[in-house]
């Protein structure tokens, strides 16, 4: 059987990403689904579940209402909720059932919204897609609908799109990027979304420059590109090297007319197919981590993928691999001395290969989350000891 997860498991939902991009908003989020099936998202996909609130809920979906067509439940129950609870907006979202079923999504939201006078949007989510798109799809709504024309600031201002912590450690990742941020100089505007506010994202327009940080953000980027004429630089920056390098990258960025500059800070230098390290994951973190990598310690780093990603991010010799059968076949091929991933994939890598763990909370969750490490203009050689 083709594309089956047999050893590894999958990634993080497109419903996952829905909720962790929309987490610390002030909306409210429903994932239209079975009764229980928000703890599968808060015990694996949200280290941020008992610590923050958030208005996160699933519609208890039963099957003589999926069988019957009854979307009346869930809008009235959102309806119900939305009045005491008072949120600054209303995401709804679906699962497979609802997929099966051709539940209208962007109806119902136009119901509830009409009913609660509450700015709601439809998410096409359907419980099979990785959480790339569902984060990706929730980002450019909220961006679309808060992102307005505003004065620009003086001096280069900077929003940092695409942030959860299903790709970034949460807790200090944002943080260490806001310091690193203003020791370049730079002024921080918003974060989307992560340790960020409506309030903030309300004012983006006023950057500069967009720092996409996951391929999640990359569609809200991009309009407002379109919108704004803000260009956009990606790359997470990682190692001492990487760092002042993304800081050049931004300020060409800043400096540049909307569109006129390259805006990908990762590498393109096409890396030995048979490079000596290969790093497993997202493609902005895994080409941001091989270009820390080649420019501190001087080794060359080749990427897999196996998640949705801009062919424009990767080089020639980089590989978007989506099966398990078939990232164990291009490692046993490649046999690098070592392989940056997630701790799981230790089962398919192989035996001769030096495994360095690097947890990657869309993968492995909660597993390996004391694990999880800041890289931001830290020492990269602390990830090979």
């Amino acid at each position: 059987m083709k594309n089956a997860n047999v050893i590894i498991p999958c990634y993080a939902a497109d419903t996952s990403g829905v909720c962790s991009a929309l987490y610390e908003l002030g909306g409210m989020t429903v994932v239209h689904d079975a009764s229980g099936c928000n703890s599968t998202y808060s015990t694996h996909d949200e280290p941020r579940w008992y610590d923050i609130d958030s208005m996160i809920f699933i519609s208890a979906l039963t099957e003589i209402d999926a069988i019957m067509g009854n979307d009346e439940k869930l809008i009235s129950d959102a309806v119900s909720a939305a009045a005491d609870l008072h949120p600054e907006f209303i995401a709804i979202c679906g699962s497979p059932m609802p997929m099966m079923t051709g539940v209208d999504f962007d109806a119902i939201a136009e119901e509830v919204e009409q009913r609660t006078g509450i700015r709601t949007f439809g998410l096409h989510t359907n419980g099979t897609r990785s959480y790339i798109e569902g984060a990706s799809e929730a980002f450019l709504a909220v961006t679309r609908e808060y992102v307005r024309e505003c004065p620009k600031r003086e001096g280069i201002g900077v929003n940092i799109i695409g942030a959860t912590p299903l790709d970034l450690p949460w807790n200090t990742t944002i943080g260490s990027i806001k310091k690193w941020l203003t020791d370049c100089g730079f002024e921080y505007v918003s974060c989307l979304a992560m340790d960020g506010t409506l309030d903030e994202i309300k004012q983006a327009a006023s950057a500069k420059v967009n720092l996409v940080v996951s391929y999640a953000g990359m569609a809200a980027a991009k309009h407002m590109l379109d919108e704004f004429g803000i260009n956009y630089v990606c790359g997470i920056p990682f190692g001492e090297g990487f760092g002042r390098q993304l800081a050049e990258n931004i300020r060409e960025a800043a400096a540049a007319e909307a569109g006129c500059v390259s805006p990908y800070g990762v590498s393109f230098d096409e890396p030995d197919c048979t490079a000596d390290t290969v790093i497993i994951g997202e493609s902005i973190s895994a080409k941001s981590l091989a270009q820390a990598i080649k420019l501190d310690m001087g080794i060359a780093a080749s990427v897999i993928c196996p998640l949705p990603t801009d062919d424009m991010l990767l080089s020639d010799k980089d590989l978007c691999l989506y099966a398990e059968e078939d990232i164990r076949a291009a490692l046993e091929r490649i046999k690098p001395k070592q392989v940056i991933a997630d701790p799981l994939y230790r089962y398919i890598i192989p035996n001769e290969s030096r495994h360095i763990e690097l947890p990657h909370f869309a993968f492995s969750g909660r597993c390996f989350q004391k694990d999880m490490k800041d890289l931001i203009n830290k020492d990269i050689k602390e990830l090979f000891e």
